[in-house]
């Protein structure tokens, strides 16, 4: 029918165009051209001006247009170029129904002269649409005695596209009763549902089918139908448990109504026919009934007993499902409960000692203890693993037999630094969360005599002062054992030795059980100074242990020695002299010099001078110091010609001494021999004066040798270690005055007994007597020593 209309429109359009040649304007062929729907907006169909011959310059003067046609709003033309473009999206489902051609006619004009063109564009199928089906879902209810090669009409699909994108095949999902069966009727295809195999209900109530339909298209584009099948019931089933036999695990120690599990039977009946109730086997051991419990409506297996995996691991319970049929069916099952262990016991710890008391200087590797750990749990649970606390000289060794262990030592012990230890012995399972227990081994470890002793202070200092009593307590030495016991108690006794420098040892004694020395002389600062001595400190220990140190003894000067007067000292041994002096002599006129010495030294030694006697205090005078007397002024003819001068000389120790001196001065006249005499003392005081000069000379060389000395000093003392030995300096005193001063170095003190012009700087020591400074060491100071 459609190929007849085509041919009839075909034949018609012949027919006008003929007439349009022969009574109207004059009129082309028709042009004919082909798109695809859903082209885009603007798109070109093709160049009517071009195909028609027609000059473009003219189109837009000769007003080229479309004139008339069906269906023309889809359709313009560009009069700039003669193009033909689409003006609307053109949907060929809407625009023609059915599978034939789908053609739009358009009619063209341009004027002077006038002509009609017509334009045929063709709009070609895409596969642009789905297969559809009227309802979504068909239901069908087949009894299970259904004769096989039964079949049920689906629901057709349609697709608005035309062929060949129209709907082509049908495929049914998957399943073993059913297959498609598709009948063709005229252009449509009609799709069956066909049984080829019997229905069992109890097999499969319900079958639900997918039926899909595809198109021609590539790929195809598809639509799907659901069906649902369901198989009517016949009585013929008795209940079947979901499992022969059921398996499950249960950790120990679960609380009183924890499901254990759930049983199920199912009957394929319907109706009371598939009521079912469960209950236990009747054999069973009285223990089971005792410990689990069976719902009889929703077969949950509940504990109501305690479970403890060490006594029982595995519990087997026959149980039994039966529906309510008459005569009621029923089946047997088998529930096997696995008790599944948890860490719930702490491990064991048995420990056997062998000795709590080890000596220190046992060899690494001794056996102190034996142990052996258990756990009642299994599996990880009752593995174990020990441990030792840290920082402790001792180690577990693994026996060869399981959880077996020796506790060793691993290093040297040392009572001195750790006498005591208490072992922390941890088992540990490798449960989660592990259990742990502590067990706790208190160690003694024995003293050997393995430690020398050690004095306090090495070496020793001690000062003494001169004129000590015999037998009377000196100072005292100590030393101490770091060991303990009869190891540790120490006796002294003082190295002799037959040499000159231990001479003085014959002067001392020690007491041999504390260390209190005792001089057995008095000694003389003026005849030794220092001296040295050895003490040997030894255990009692076997072997017994020694140790030695030096004491050195610093003799301390008292004010014991009178000063001796040196200058005047008359004939007969007295401390009386002379002086004559010419009467015309000026002030200032040097008289004579008093001289003294004292064998003390530092303030003991150091000279004092004062006049205690005098005739006229105001014509002489004396210098405390040098012991110069000198006039104040000139002499005069009513002064006397003879002079008493009595001179107190004494020294500055704590209790002073004194000796005096008698000075007479003569006072003659000028004469000649005066003269001469007067001259001799002039001579007299100018080599006075030189000497003093020559003397002052000496005493700054002397001084800058002594600072040099002392820097010196100072550098070798900073280069190497403290020195401890004992050291002395004698000076004399500048003026003229026999005086000493000597130093002592001990420890961290140094001390220095002064004369006259000693340094103010320096500090008095307490019970010194005054003549005694302790200057500060700065060497030590500086290197942070603190001094004791």
């Amino acid at each position: 029918m459609d190929e007849q209309r085509r041919r009839w429109q075909n034949w018609w359009m012949a027919l006008c165009f003929s007439f349009l040649l022969c009574f109207g304007p004059q009129v082309s062929a028709q042009i004919r051209y082909t798109v695809p729907e859903e082209m885009k907006e603007g798109s070109v169909v093709g160049n009517i001006a071009k195909d028609l011959g027609l000059d473009v310059s003219t189109l837009v003067d000769r007003r080229f247009r479309i004139v008339s046609g069906s269906k023309d709003a889809f359709f313009q033309v560009n009069q700039n170029n003669g193009e033909l473009y689409i003006h609307k999206s053109i949907d060929r489902e809407e625009l023609c129904d059915g599978n034939g051609a789908c053609v739009v006619n358009l009619k063209t004009a341009v004027e002077n002269p006038l002509e009609i063109h017509y334009v045929a564009v063709e709009v070609t199928d895409i596969n642009d649409n789905h297969p559809s089906f009227s309802e979504q879902n068909q239901h069908f209810e087949i009894a299970e005695h259904t004769p096989i090669g039964t079949s049920f009409q689906l629901h057709a699909a349609r697709d608005q596209d035309a062929s060949p994108y129209s709907v082509r095949l049908y495929k049914l999902s998957q399943d073993e009763n059913f297959e498609i069966y598709i009948r063709n009727s005229d252009e449509e295809k009609i799709p069956f549902l066909v049984l080829k195999k019997p229905l069992d209900r109890e097999h499969k109530s319900e079958h639900l089918l997918i039926l899909k339909a595809l198109d021609g298209g590539n790929p195809p584009k598809s639509g799907t139908l659901n069906i649902t099948v369901t198989v009517l019931d016949s009585n013929d089933n008795r209940p079947v448990f979901s499992q022969d036999t059921y398996s499950v695990t249960l950790q120990e120690n679960p609380p009183i109504g924890t499901t254990v599990i759930k049983i199920n039977a199912s009957d394929s009946d319907e109706g009371p026919n598939s009521e079912i109730e469960y209950s236990l086997g009747k054999t069973l051991k009285r223990k089971v009934y005792d410990i689990f419990q069976l719902d009889r409506i929703t077969g949950e297996i509940k504990v109501k007993g305690e479970i403890d995996f060490e006594d029982t691991d595995v519990y087997k319970l026959d149980v039994q499902a039966s529906d309510k049929g008459q005569p009621p069916l029923s089946a047997q099952g088998r529930v096997i409960i696995k008790i599944q262990d948890i860490n719930d016991n702490m491990p064991e710890i048995e420990l056997t000692s062998l000795s709590n008391i080890v000596a220190e200087h046992c060899k690494p590797g001794t056996v102190i203890a034996l142990i052996s750990v258990s756990d009642k749990d299994s599996g990880v649970n009752g593995k174990v693993v020990c441990s030792l606390s840290k920082n402790v000289p001792f180690e577990l060794k693994p026996s060869f037999q399981d959880n077996m262990y020796s506790l060793v030592t691993k290093g040297r012990l040392d009572r001195e630094l750790v006498p005591h230890y208490d072992i922390t012995i941890t088992a540990t399972d490798l449960g989660q969360p592990p259990l742990s227990s502590i067990k706790t081994l208190s160690i003694q470890v024995a003293d050997v005599n393995d430690n020398h002793p050690e004095f306090s202070f090495s070496p020793y200092a001690f000062y003494v002062m001169e004129n000590n009593v015999p037998g009377k307590f000196l100072f005292s030495v100590s030393a101490s054992d770091k060991d303990s016991n009869e190891n540790a108690i120490v006796s002294y006794h003082i190295w002799r030795e037959s040499t000159e420098e231990n001479k003085y040892t014959s002067f001392i004694n020690i007491n041999s059980e504390n260390g209190e020395i005792y001089a057995l002389k008095s000694f003389d600062f003026e005849t030794v100074k220092m001296f040295q001595f050895h003490v040997v400190a030894t255990d009692s220990g076997t072997p017994s242990l020694s140790s030695n140190v030096t004491v050195n003894v610093f003799i301390l000067d008292q004010n014991d020695n009178v000063p001796v007067i040196l200058y005047p000292v008359s004939a007969n041994g007295s401390a009386e002299g002379v002086e004559e002096i010419p009467r015309n002599v000026n002030a200032g006129h040097l008289v004579t010099k008093v001289r003294a010495y004292d064998a003390d030294i530092g303030y003991n030694g150091w000279l004092l001078f004062s006049l205690q006697e005098v005739s006229d205090h105001s014509l002489f005078g004396l210098d405390r110091y040098t012991g110069q007397i000198r006039t104040l002024r000139s002499f005069t003819e009513t002064d006397e010609a003879q002079h008493k001068l009595l001179i107190l000389v004494k020294d500055n120790g704590n209790v002073s001494l004194s000796a005096t001196a008698t000075v007479i001065v003569k006072v003659v006249e000028p004469k000649e021999p005066f003269a001469a005499s007067d001259v001799k003392h002039t001579v007299k005081d100018e080599e006075e004066n030189n000497v003093i000069f020559y003397l002052i000379i000496t005493l700054g060389s002397v001084s800058v040798l002594f600072v040099i000395s002392i820097i010196v000093l100072i550098v070798m003392q900073c280069s190497k270690s403290t020195d401890y030995s004992s050291k002395y300096l004698q000076d004399t005193n500048y003026d003229g005055t026999l005086c000493h001063s000597i130093q002592y170095r001990s420890g961290d003190n140094r001390y220095m007994l002064v004369g006259p012009r000693m340094s103010m700087g320096s500090t008095i020591v307490p019970g010194s007597n005054g003549n005694t400074l302790v200057i500060p060491d700065r060497r030590r100071r500086d290197s942070g020593e603190v001094s004791k």
